[in-house]
């Protein structure tokens, strides 16, 4: 792999541990036991992509409680305002993966390094402040008014970095919210597939690793 100017960076699940589900069932509390719960886990998961690629652009703050109050509805459930407090409030507070920081300070030593993510700033602030590791652009849905998958936040990016596809390489365990958009742009990507899901040739050619720590091999960094 040549060794590109920029590396760009999913934050949620990849760089950052984002145990949503985890901070849904605390909210949930007892109610938890009138659903079928992996079924509503997943129901959640695919209710925050649709409300990402739907409509008009609304910050990541509403997104999360509109989301949780259409699956809810959706089971029956009642849904408080202190329920989507709850899930809001939690996002600044997930910390990374263990081994992010340190290759984080290894990367950064011979590429500059940007973060794109499905956030408001002042939520990732806190994400950030965990991480540790300083980076040289960060991205947001807030600052590009639109959500991964849409290509625009990618457009954007590379106006706001200065650059083009082919000084990016884009690293990311969400395959439809990043590895899909980043192919038909004609970025190189890696895919961090820390769930060790199936990948899809149809949109590679692409690198895959378990976690970070294989990302310096691929760039040549010892």
């Amino acid at each position: 792999m040549n060794r590109p100017q920029w590396i760009t960076f999913d934050c949620y699940g990849t760089l950052v541990d984002f145990d949503i589900d985890s901070v849904i069932v605390r909210t949930l509390g007892t109610r938890a036991e009138q659903v079928d719960l992996d079924r509503f886990l997943q129901t959640a998961t695919k209710i925050r992509y649709q409300e990402a690629v739907l409509g008009e652009y609304r910050p990541y703050r509403e997104l999360l409680r509109r989301s949780l109050a259409r699956v809810m509805q959706q089971f029956g459930l009642a849904c408080r305002d202190e329920d989507g407090d709850a899930i809001v409030d939690a996002v600044p507070t997930f910390g990374p993966f263990p081994e992010v920081p340190a290759v984080l300070e290894r990367v950064r030593k011979h590429c500059k390094i940007a973060i794109i993510s499905n956030t408001d700033d002042d939520l990732i602030a806190g994400n950030l402040e965990r991480i540790g590791v300083p980076f040289d652009r960060v991205v947001t849905a807030q600052q590009a008014r639109s959500y991964k998958p849409n290509i625009a936040i990618f457009q954007h990016t590379l106006r706001d970095l200065g650059c083009q596809a082919d000084d990016v390489l884009h690293v990311a365990q969400g395959f439809e919210y990043d590895i899909w958009p980043a192919h038909y742009l004609g970025w190189a990507r890696v895919w961090v597939n820390r769930q060790g899901r199936a990948g899809d040739p149809a949109f590679g050619p692409y690198d895959e690793i378990s976690d970070l720590t294989g990302l310096p091999s691929l760039l040549g960094i010892d």
